[in-house]
């Protein structure tokens, strides 16, 4: 394929801006050819920055005969729908973590993508993350011998609005945030059989108001007989912070960083840094990585890295974390 792609961004939060203008400006192998937004000022003030055509609605959008790809950046309960209809106008799909907040619908999608024959690449960025993508090769080089002990911790500087944090909106802490943490452990270590978790809101009562909590922990074994942790935060504070440590047989990975700039501050009695603040200044080269993989891996043909299957694994994985979180015993995969 000579020409750019055409791609159609639904969905113009935060990230999905970004997405919209990183196809306009840094992406060679594609062109942003329109956007949508349930905000109709926010459609049109992204298209008259970006040159895109505007549209009412995604299913206007999809139903382009110009169009090749639908990026999908709505709220994950709108995924389903937004991506059955790009699937079945036949177009290839980009869809943001995670998959779905239902595993039905989670299903269904997997239907609708494999019954069209479209490509579909699901968005877990940190895969894509230098760190992360620098670890995987040395555990598959055999580094650090087997792996056998998987240690996360995710831990956002403050938490989202209360509304978002509805897990009918957000599919609660184990899905909405934890679920990257479950895909790396997947990625690393292999499938989990089963999880047991314990949380609380033990810092904004508010949160437990709406069903949901602020810190939590998941304790996961998997498959192999290999055993990891997980341990989750809305309330880190001093700074957005996202570590992974893989223990093996010879030798130990530890990904991340606390301090955003190299520089340490050494006065009197004191020695300081300071801290990463979001996830856009930590991971936003790994956002656009997956994206330059997205649109590679049409031009070139070749099969997505991360499928729905592997957003199903994820899911089901955050499932159960959740009903061990109200269960209070071992729940199953």
């Amino acid at each position: 394929m000579n020409t750019p792609l055409n791609v159609g961004v639904v969905g113009l939060g935060r990230l999905g801006s970004l997405y919209a203008k990183h196809f306009a400006t840094r992406l060679p192998g594609a062109r942003l050819h329109s956007v949508t937004d349930v905000r109709a000022d926010v459609t049109q003030a992204i298209a008259a920055s970006t040159g895109a055509k505007p549209f009412a609605t995604y299913h206007d959008l999809v139903k382009d005969p110009q169009l090749d790809a639908v990026v999908v950046m709505t709220p994950t309960k709108l995924h389903a729908e937004v991506v059955i209809a790009a699937a079945e106008a036949k177009k290839a799909i980009f869809c943001e973590k995670p998959l779905s907040l239902d595993l039905k619908e989670a299903e269904a999608m997997k239907a609708s993508v494999a019954r069209n024959a479209v490509f579909f690449q699901l968005g877990f960025m940190r895969r894509f993350d230098n760190a992360y993508a620098a670890a995987k090769k040395k555990i598959e080089n055999g580094l650090i011998g087997t792996p056998i002990v998987f240690k996360s911790a995710s831990r956002d500087q403050y938490a989202p609005p209360i509304e978002y944090l509805k897990p009918v909106n957000s599919g609660g802490l184990f899905i909405d945030m934890g679920i990257h943490d479950f895909d790396l452990a997947r990625w690393y270590m292999g499938e989990v059989k089963s999880v047991n978790s314990c949380g609380a809101a033990v810092a904004d009562p508010e949160i437990a108001k709406v069903g949901d909590v602020d810190n939590a922990f998941t304790t996961l074994h998997f498959a192999s007989g290999k055993i990891g942790c997980i341990s989750l935060s809305r309330t880190g504070i001093y700074g957005y912070a996202i570590n992974t440590e893989i223990v093996g047989t010879k030798g130990t990975l530890q990904i991340g960083y606390d301090r955003e700039t190299a520089v340490l501050v050494m006065t009197p009695g004191s020695i300081s840094h300071d801290t990463v603040p979001g996830f856009l200044e930590r991971f936003d080269p790994a956002y656009l990585t997956q994206l330059e993989d997205f649109v590679g891996n049409l031009r070139l043909g070749r099969p997505a890295p991360i499928t729905c299957d592997d957003g199903i694994a994820a899911q089901k994985i955050a499932l159960a974390a959740t009903r061990s979180l109200h269960s209070g015993k071992s729940e199953t995969v």
